[in-house]
């Protein structure tokens, strides 16, 4: 990869919208996860267990994990050369063959990529097929030869994968609702630059991005206006100009945006800034006293849109939480370490980010949606294990 930088930076901007360093950013992260998997994978040990264990007699086992077979790996648009990387070399290095369908949008840097990893491959150990889900999606992975399937996308899709695919090994990370719970006692400024750096980044097009902001009346009043001002700071527009907000993946999706604005400010919701659509761009867009009966409230955008939801206490902003239909993350912000640490235990997602935005990083650490959210664990060690089975051989001696 390192020897076509140039190509698939290009390739990441031109096609799925990414401004030069973002498409730097993902190139390197991909390739340091390529060399952390190869580095995990020598870490797998194989278990003996002989006569002198547990008291066991007459018998030696030798358990180890073997490739499950074929695997299907779709990757989204959003990240298409990382998380389709973070799918393919795990089940590459533990032993299976691939089969790799990206994303209709991301599909010229899938094949770019693809045929990368084809030409130091043998021949059908790796391989690239593009076209429409919604036309070859159930065709691949219901076919009787794949052993396992590896996907991240809309929950949509991922809820139809389960439902076709009973029997097989299925991986989903899917959507996300990941409130920022801001407690009295915060650094506002702080807390500020994480809204923006965690909700907005790539116009909010990543399932881990911050999509509300859960606090009490006192705090949200003062919040505010920062939030207001860094954001209508940003540069909008082209990312080829280096813009911070650039033009979400389709027209379709803006619309999509479009729609929640409009039903939360016919029920009441107040906008503080945005709420200008330009064919596929809007512009970052936050939306005040959102409540439960506003499709916002725990719809995910996937665009440059954030609510703030109001609370009474601490304890309400847990349950919304945890009444969501998503479970990703969560990110807690305050000063006492010991009562962020209390609360997080009580929040009901994947992971919880205690001063911090929502993000998938580390790639070591595991990665994991609950509810909506995905089923199966992400993650580099996780990935390997996924694409494995345990294998025991037991030696009878007389």
């Amino acid at each position: 990869m390192n020897e076509n930088r140039d190509e698939i930076i290009e390739l990441i901007m031109y096609e799925v919208g990414k401004t030069k360093k973002d498409a730097t950013g993902e190139l390197d992260r991909t390739i340091e996860y390529i060399d952390q998997t190869f580095e995990e994978a020598k870490k797998i040990a194989e278990n003996i267990i002989g006569p002198d264990v547990h008291g066991i007699k007459n018998k030696f086992g030798h358990f180890m994990r073997v490739a499950k077979g074929v695997g299907v790996s779709i990757s989204p648009f959003n990240y298409p050369i990382n998380l389709a990387m973070s799918k393919i070399i795990p089940a590459l290095v533990m032993g299976n063959t691939v089969v790799y369908k990206p994303a209709t949008n991301g599909s010229l840097l899938g094949a770019f990529v693809g045929q990368l990893t084809i030409d130091i491959l043998p021949n059908g150990v790796f391989n690239t097929v593009t076209g429409r889900g919604s036309e070859i999606g159930d065709e691949i992975i219901t076919n009787k030869e794949i052993d396992f399937v590896s996907f991240t996308g809309s929950t949509r899709i991922g809820q139809r994968i389960l439902e076709i695919c009973p029997s097989k090994d299925v991986v989903l990370e899917l959507g996300g609702k990941d409130p920022a719970i801001i407690l009295d006692n915060s650094d506002l400024n702080f807390v500020a630059d994480n809204i923006i750096s965690g909700g907005l980044s790539y116009s909010g097009q990543r399932c881990t991005a911050i999509k509300s902001i859960i606090t009490t009346n006192e705090i949200a009043d003062e919040l505010a206006p920062i939030v207001i001002k860094k954001v209508e700071d940003l540069k909008v527009g082209s990312p080829l100009d280096d813009a911070f907000i650039t033009p979400l993946v389709t027209e379709a999706a803006a619309k999509y945006v479009g729609t929640l604005i409009e039903d939360a400010k016919a029920k009441g919701g107040k906008v503080l800034t945005g709420d200008r659509i330009e064919r596929n761009l809007v512009y970052p867009t936050i939306i005040d006293n959102v409540t439960r009966d506003m499709e916002l409230f725990d719809e995910e955008p996937f665009g440059p849109l954030i609510p703030i939801i109001r609370v009474k206490d601490f304890d309400e902003a847990i349950e919304i939480a945890n009444n969501s239909q998503y479970g990703l993350q969560a990110s807690l912000f305050g000063k006492d370490e010991d009562e962020l640490y209390k609360l997080a235990m009580k929040i009901n997602t994947g992971s919880v980010n205690i001063n911090s935005r929502s993000q998938r990083s580390p790639d070591i650490f595991p990665f994991i949606g609950i509810r909506n959210s995905g089923f199966g664990v992400q993650g580099i060690i996780d990935a390997l294990y996924s694409t494995t089975r345990v294998k025991g051989i037991v030696v009878n001696k007389k």
